[in-house]
């Protein structure tokens, strides 16, 4: 027997039992009331994952051994799972381990959903995905410390309907990075089931976007590949959000337990973030739906478009600065450590010369003038671009004003 920590920042006494049948255990007692909560959580999800569900998973999940009383809680026996935990940055440093994240994340979304009803886990549409994340926006806005800045930035992602079409998968719901197991180049095991559920898998990938490994372009390329278009392009923005939406869970902890350095250290890092999207370092969360096009300019553009060799659809890259709330929770502990987009977004039509449309009666009064060929470029340059410009410059100016109040 011997003291055995992972992931757990201290909310855990934890030893490692080899048993008389030859088997590696783990014993763990919460040291808290919220541990306690996490730990009984973790026990329904383990219980809920049986075997056949474990079968379609590449990798090794606990399984739950016993259980016994001990200084008015409970400890908890689960199996070992062989592996070690490693950073973002480190599941992300190279193709080979980075391919065994983008796959090991694939296939918990395909999972089948109907055992998550069976077992009486929550179940979140993708309706409700986008009001929670609504609701947690405006906690944080009246705590008065969120930047006007951000707070404009969040709202426009969520009033973008179309980043919001996502069809519910099965998710862990609190991955992370540290959830992972690796031995060499192979993802062998997944801990940390208190938060199974059945919602947006954007939840389980927004710490893969903190990760800055030469190859964390693969694991999501690995990962939507092996979803095979079950995924929707728009998940790496919503991953995204998601990434940010952490600062704001950070600050708001600090606020219901009234910590003036959590506090600060939130307003820090919400700053920060402020400061990487004013300078456009940080990916826009929704995506711009470019200029208006004629049908004209639709016909040249589907004539010069090759037919061949067409790309498959993938979810594109997204990889920028985001950030893991366990990684917060380090902090606090005292610790100190540090995706493909569509490139088919639709294309709004100008169909006002299209069709017969009937002529009005001064055109059937007066004799048409000849006109030359038409310019639908020309068009845009003097009309939709110009008034672009003064509303590019007010958005800028008051983009100042936010970044100053805040």
């Amino acid at each position: 027997m011997r003291a055995h920590t992972r992931r757990s920042h201290g909310a855990y006494d934890a030893v490692l039992l080899h048993s008389t049948d030859d088997r590696m255990l783990v014993l763990r007692v919460p040291r808290s009331q919220a541990a306690e909560s996490e730990q009984s959580a973790d026990l329904v999800a383990l219980r809920a994952l049986t075997p056949g569900i474990r079968s379609r998973l590449p990798f090794a999940l606990p399984e739950v051994v016993g259980q016994a009383p001990i200084d008015g809680t409970r400890a908890v026996v689960t199996t070992f799972v062989p592996g070690a935990a490693r950073s973002a940055d480190e599941l992300t440093e190279h193709d080979g381990i980075a391919t065994s994240v983008g796959l090991a994340l694939a296939a918990v979304h395909a999972l089948p959903t109907g055992f998550i009803a069976d077992a009486g886990l929550p179940r979140q549409t993708a309706d409700e995905s986008h009001d929670a994340v609504v609701e947690l926006i405006d906690r944080a806005a009246d705590t008065g410390h969120l930047p006007a800045a951000l707070l404009r930035r969040w709202e426009e992602a969520t009033d973008d309907a179309a980043l919001w079409r996502f069809r519910p998968t099965v998710v862990n719901g609190a991955l992370a990075a540290d959830s992972l197991l690796v031995d060499g180049d192979t993802v062998t095991g997944l801990i940390g089931w208190s938060a199974l559920a059945q919602g947006d898998p954007a939840r389980d990938l927004h710490w893969l976007l903190t990760s800055r490994g030469a190859a964390a372009e693969r694991a999501l390329d690995a990962y939507f590949g092996a979803r095979a278009g079950e995924a929707d392009s728009h998940l790496p923005q919503r991953a995204l959000l998601y990434g940010e939406l952490e600062l704001a869970k950070w600050l708001l902890h600090g606020v219901e337990v009234r910590d003036d350095a959590i506090i600060a250290d939130a307003v820090g890092l919400l700053d920060g973030l402020v400061e990487s999207v004013h300078d456009r370092s940080s990916e826009p969360l929704s995506p711009e739906t470019g200029p208006i096009l004629t049908v004209g300019d639709v016909e040249r553009m589907l004539d010069e478009t090759p037919r061949d060799g067409l790309s498959r659809e993938a979810g594109g890259s997204l990889l920028t600065d985001s950030y893991d709330f366990s990684d917060l929770e380090r902090r606090e502990a005292g610790e100190r450590d540090t995706a493909p987009f569509d490139a088919t977004a639709p294309i709004p039509l100008d169909l006002s010369d299209w069709g017969d449309a009937s002529p009005s009666a001064e055109e059937r009064a007066e004799p048409a003038e000849p006109v030359g060929p038409a310019d639908p470029a020309a068009d845009r340059r003097t009309g939709q671009r110009g008034e672009g410009t003064g509303s590019d410059a007010a958005t800028d100016a008051q983009a100042r004003r936010n970044a100053a109040s805040s």
